[in-house]
This record gives structure tokens, sequence and C-alpha cells, in this order.
């Protein structure tokens, strides 16, 4: 398979925005210092690419997209009047929170499921995903960020996450992980109010960990400006409902605020 060109007119940007942006006169966020970010909150396949040959009940789960993710954080950026920029394409045409070239970019298998479409792929297939959906999603979060800092506004990158209740046979005790490397101190007052919460069972860099090699959003966004930030991650099953996404962006509309507040901001 050869293309130059990926994206038609028929297909959706890459790019899905809620909220004021800083990047708009008169709109700074109004006066939030949060940025949520969801790198895998859609599952839109390009027209040219067809269903790249997985079926239907497998593009509707995890191994397509972060499920639950894209209604709880537009309920949590709604509550707080805040920024939401999220990635339209499912993870399956390209992983936007994997740097290019990274071995899972462009997954060839995913927990077990083939993923016909992306084998045997040219340096210009791969190029065209590269740069008609991974930099347009990724440099509207960087024009972001540069305009809040002009305009000396704060600012905390929060990149929304969920993962699936068992893996390989194994149930995850969490119902939330916090997910942190260099400059974690937002992040880890998070998980402390959310530890604090009735029944919650919270990882701590679990069920993954965060590393410069295994993420590419906060790493780049967050880390390399030095920004606060938080990577949470939200077990599947608990907001797979409108009354769960609802319950959850509650709950973190109440306590991002608090944790923020603490920071001495």
């Amino acid at each position: 398979m050869n293309m130059t060109r990926l994206l038609g007119d028929e297909d959706p940007s890459p790019v899905v925005e809620f909220g004021p942006s800083a990047t708009q006169p008169g709109e700074h966020g109004a006066d939030s210092p949060f940025l949520f970010v969801s790198d895998h909150a859609g599952r839109a396949m390009p027209a040219r690419l067809g269903d790249l040959g997985v079926a239907d009940e497998d593009r509707a789960r995890h191994i397509a997209w972060d499920i639950g993710i894209a209604g709880m954080g537009r309920a949590l950026a709604g509550q707080l009047d805040s920024l939401l920029i999220e990635q339209a394409y499912s993870r399956l045409v390209i992983d936007c929170n994997r740097a290019p070239g990274h071995p899972t970019s462009i997954v060839r298998e995913s927990d077990g499921t083939q993923v016909p479409g992306n084998h045997d792929l040219s340096v210009e297939d791969e190029g065209a995903r590269v740069e008609e959906i991974f930099h347009p999603y990724h440099n509207r979060i960087a024009t972001e960020l540069s305009a809040r800092s002009a305009a000396g506004l704060p600012v905390v990158v929060v990149a929304l996450h969920s993962f699936t209740p068992q893996m390989n046979g194994v149930s995850r005790p969490w119902h939330a992980g916090v997910l942190h490397n260099r400059n974690p101190a937002f992040g880890l007052r998070v998980r402390d109010f959310l530890a604090r919460e009735e029944g919650l069972v919270i990882g701590n860099n679990e069920p993954y960990a965060l590393t410069d090699v295994s993420d590419y959003t906060i790493p780049t966004h967050a880390e390399g400006r030095g920004l606060a930030y938080l990577e949470l991650e939200v077990r599947q099953d608990l907001i797979a409902t409108e009354e769960g996404q609802r319950e959850w962006a509650r709950r973190l509309a109440r306590i991002l605020p608090q944790a923020w507040e603490g920071m001495g901001a």
C-alpha cells in the first residue's frame, strides 16, 4: 500500500476541542489553570484505511480507544470551564502517546488481535499518519501552552486515560492510578486526595509507570516545559456509562482545584 495523502475531505480533523482557549482573544481558559488532553479519546478511522482489517467488536475494545474517557473528560472540562484537546483517531491508526518510530506507535498486533492494515507499511504510509494525525494534535497542545505562557497564565497539564479491569487474566484492583516521573508534586497531591475518598483503591504508577520511553505527551509537553501535571488512569468499568462518567467528573472537578490550591498557586 502506497499513498501520498491519508486524510480526505470526508475525514474528521484529528484535533477535537471543547472549552475556552488562550489562543482566542478574551478566552484565557476562564482563569482555569487546567489544560486537559486525551490522547486516546476517539476511535475514528481514515476512510482510506477502511477498518484496518479489524472486526467491529474488536474496534469497540480498549485496543482501539480509552473507553469512557471522552464522556468523562468533556464533563470534567465543562465543570471546570477548562479547555479539553482530544485526539479523534483510534490508536490502532497511530498512538499519539508514543514517539513516532516507537515499537507500539503503529501496532501490528494488540492484546492478541492482529491489525492486518498495519502490516507491510511503507515509510511513506507511516509518515502520513505522523504528519496528518500525530503532529497536528501535538502542535495544537504546544500552541495552547505557548499562548498561556505568553499571557502569564498558570497551567497544569492533565492527561486523561482509562485502563481495562483485567489484563492477561489478572484482575486489577485499582479504581484509578496516578502516573508520574519527573516533577511529580501535583500528581502525588491528587493521588493523596483520591486515596482519602471512601472505597477507592488508588495506584501509584499503576497499572502503568510513566517514563520517557513509554509515554510522549506528558514528557514532552509538561515535563519538557517544567509544568505541573497529572497523568490519570481510570478503570474502564467505572466510566463505561454516562452515570459513571458524571460521577468521576464531579469527583475530579472537586479534587483538582483543591490539590492546586495546596501547591501555593
